[in-house]
């Protein structure tokens, strides 16, 4: 695991440049980068959402396209079109921004959900079809979308379906007052992101993210793991329970964040820490649940304190 500690240490080391203060957020973002997972980043305007998937970006030596999501965005804006060459009298495919190995899809939830429903087979599937013809993505492939809170004005919510696709949510919140002070002494003159270098190259991303894929998972946190879903389909304050892809999304954030570390295995505390993050967006709180406002990371909590661990006794409720 050597190889893929050596290649987060350089990738979370880069982004911190431009992101202070947020390394545990940062650290997510590298995980859901070897595991090849899309990642969700929602929170407020102004917190450096998009900066932080821009330092990504920059930080791994790949192709980059953003894309801003708007209410009246079409699909095709994001896929691609064909268009029709009068000089060879047939139809030539114009790929979207979607057809990116790094693509930042800014603001997500202000689009409509016609627009937004472009990205699932292309997040899940790793292909474009246009005309009737598929076209396949570069590998790696990582859709890394942000968005604000739906209370905000003109923003439409995730369909279910789309929320699923993505590995992980994770949300940034506003700096401590030191940092905040320091992130005004770096912009004084240009902002940092500017002189970012790579840090990585796409082939030593590729070999890291292979690496990821053998790291031990004993079956007794495989089954933890199953058991931690399944309590959360099973909660009384839960509509709509974590699907088997949140397990699948578990598991391998879990062997990510254990060969960062360094480690060889997976440990029970990796899953409690990943739990929220590759959970949460997932479920769907009950309106009842709601107007007490119970949320989802409460949810999630909870089924964490009661679903046995292995090797230990669970709390009686």
């Amino acid at each position: 695991m050597q190889e893929v500690q050596d290649v987060a240490k350089r990738i979370i080391a880069n982004v911190e440049q431009v992101i202070i203060g947020k390394d545990r957020e940062i650290r997510m973002t590298t995980v859901a980068l070897l595991c090849e997972g899309h990642l969700l980043i929602e929170d407020v305007p102004g917190v450096g959402k998009t900066m932080l998937a821009r330092a990504i970006a920059r930080t791994v030596g790949s192709t980059y396209r953003r894309i801003q999501f708007t209410p009246d965005m079409l699909p095709s804006d994001v896929t691609g079109v064909s268009v029709f060459n009068q000089k060879t009298l047939e139809f030539e495919f114009r790929p979207g921004p979607i057809m990116a190995q790094i693509v930042l899809s800014d603001e997500i939830n202000r689009a409509t959900p016609k627009t937004q429903s472009a990205l699932l087979e292309a997040m899940e599937e790793r292909q474009v079809t246009v005309d009737g013809t598929t076209y396949d993505m570069a590998r790696p492939f990582l859709v890394l979308a942000t968005q604000n809170p739906i209370e905000y004005e003109g923003t439409f919510p995730l369909p279910e379906a789309q929320v699923d696709r993505f590995q992980m949510r994770i949300r940034l919140g506003y700096p401590l007052k030191a940092h905040e002070v320091n992130i005004l002494g770096l912009q004084a003159q240009m902002h940092p992101i500017e002189s970012l270098e790579r840090a990585v190259s796409v082939d030593e991303l590729a070999e890291a993210q292979k690496a990821v894929r053998d790291t031990y998972v004993d079956d007794s946190i495989k089954e933890y793991i199953v058991d931690l879903v399944t309590t959360t389909r099973d909660h009384p304050d839960v509509y709509l329970g974590a699907s088997p892809r949140g397990s699948l999304a578990l598991f391998r954030a879990a062997r990510a964040w254990a060969a960062v570390d360094g480690r060889e295995y997976v440990l029970p505390d990796d899953v409690k820490l990943l739990a929220e993050a590759t959970l949460a967006h997932r479920l769907i709180v009950s309106p009842s649940a709601r107007i007490k406002n119970v949320d989802a990371a409460q949810v999630i909590e909870d089924a964490l304190a009661h679903t046995p661990v292995p090797g230990s006794r669970v709390r009686s409720r």
